[in-house]
């Protein structure tokens, strides 16, 4: 009988063991996250209005062929930048979600002439999905103009990864978030962070693939 009850014994110390494996690991990925999130948060403080050639103005959605209040925020303060000086060329990016859909960059380009800004002092890309492509296409489009250093603008709480992106590309760039961000209230900033944060990580995991 002792001998019947041994691997059953053993099968369930087996069990334990992954168990408490499990948990540790989740527990540990609790605690990045966390510290993901602090940081994330803690960064969306972070304003650096220098002089720069550009202001790059991470995409948003588009309501019905105008900017939605989210992208709006981002676009007032990219003009805010351009009134005060801070930046002679504004850049904008996002493409289309659909065939019929008006690009983003293009919304945001039409919005901009319509407060002001000349024509000649726009460029778009349309081809951008991500913000990740966002940067990238930007950053094609500002060389091919002469441009080597930028400001970027998107809400507070998505800088952090759009910097960290930003540095992995080789940019010459600064933090500058939308000083009236559509997401104001703590409601709804929580889901923003939540979001961030599994995409912080998320973008961080990957980069081995790359």
């Amino acid at each position: 009988m002792t001998r019947l009850m041994q691997p059953r014994k053993a099968g369930s110390r087996g069990k334990r063991v992954l168990l408490k494996v499990l948990l540790g690991l989740i527990a540990i990925m609790l605690v990045y996250s966390i510290d993901v999130g602090y940081t994330i948060w803690k960064y969306a403080g972070r304003t650096v209005n220098i002089p720069s050639d550009a202001a790059i103005v991470l995409g948003a959605a588009v309501w019905e062929g105008k900017p939605s209040p989210v992208f709006q925020g981002r676009i007032d303060h990219a003009l805010w930048l351009y009134d005060q000086q801070y930046v002679e060329k504004l850049i904008f990016t996002g493409g289309r979600g659909s065939d019929d859909e008006v690009a983003e960059s293009e919304a945001a380009k039409q919005y901009a002439i319509e407060h002001g800004v000349p024509e000649r002092d726009i460029l778009v890309e349309t081809t951008s999905e991500i913000t990740e492509q966002n940067l990238y296409y930007a950053d094609k489009i500002g060389d091919a103009a002469g441009l080597s250093s930028y400001l970027i603008v998107s809400d507070p709480l998505h800088m952090k990864r759009a910097m960290v992106m930003a540095e992995d590309m080789g940019l010459e760039a600064n933090p500058s978030p939308a000083s009236r961000s559509a997401y104001r209230s703590v409601r709804s900033k929580l889901p923003f962070l939540c979001r961030e944060v599994f995409y912080y990580i998320g973008y961080h995991l990957a980069k081995p693939l790359r």
